[in-house]
């Protein structure tokens, strides 16, 4: 099963994602953990890449399509893959095609997670992730039972560069380079949109029965 989910940050993709991952055994290919690890590691190709990521600026084509393509070679994921953050531009959803025609593995659905802009802003600059474990909070939606305090692992709390005002307005504003992709993956009959405004639950059912129908 090869899926797509689309959506502007702070949409609940990840979250999504990791529901999809344990149920239906496709492994989770997010380019934005790609490339945080790649800034970690502290490579040549890290440190282009955190210039852009601190900005909230996209990460221009060919960077991203290598990075991706790289990702493919992995044993995981030769039995499906469910992608997120990549396509984001018209121009990376031909490369995208021609990459899975030369593995002769089409796309099966492109999930559409649809949040208003305003609701996206007050998700992502109130978001907390723990240093330690990786925990996600929110400041208001899911505050720590003490403040910048993981409740799991008890390390610390931080705001990630990309999740200040100022750079969130940046990457909702760059985002808009997505929009085309929505009519063409619509135009092919592969589009799904889902309302992402409800509870995680809710919008999981959604998400869930879609794959389960492509997957009959």
């Amino acid at each position: 099963m090869q899926v797509i989910l689309v959506g502007l940050p702070g949409a609940g993709k990840g979250t999504q994602a990791e529901r999809i991952t344990a149920s239906f055994g496709i492994p989770h290919i997010s380019t934005g953990d790609m490339f945080r690890r790649a800034v970690a590691s502290g490579t040549e190709l890290g440190n282009q890449l955190k210039s852009f990521l601190d900005s909230g600026r996209l990460v221009p084509d060919e960077i991203t399509i290598e990075v991706v393509r790289e990702r493919f070679k992995a044993e995981d994921a030769q039995r499906g893959f469910l992608l997120d953050g990549f396509p984001r531009t018209l121009e990376q959803a031909n490369a995208l095609d021609a990459m899975l025609d030369e593995l002769q593995r089409p796309i099966d659905a492109v999930l559409y997670i649809h949040v208003n802009e305003d609701v996206l802003l007050a998700r992502l600059t109130g978001r907390r992730i723990c240093k330690e474990c990786g925990a996600t909070y929110h400041t208001v939606f899911q505050p720590p039972k003490q403040e910048g305090i993981c409740d799991r692992c008890g390390g610390e709390l931080y705001q990630r560069a990309d999740d200040t005002a100022e750079a969130v307005k940046t990457r909702l504003e760059q985002y808009q380079q997505t929009a085309p992709l929505i009519d063409y993956y619509r135009e092919r009959g592969l589009l799904y949109q889902i309302e992402g405004e409800r509870p995680i639950d809710e919008v999981y059912r959604d998400v869930s029965r879609v794959l389960q129908s492509i997957e009959r």
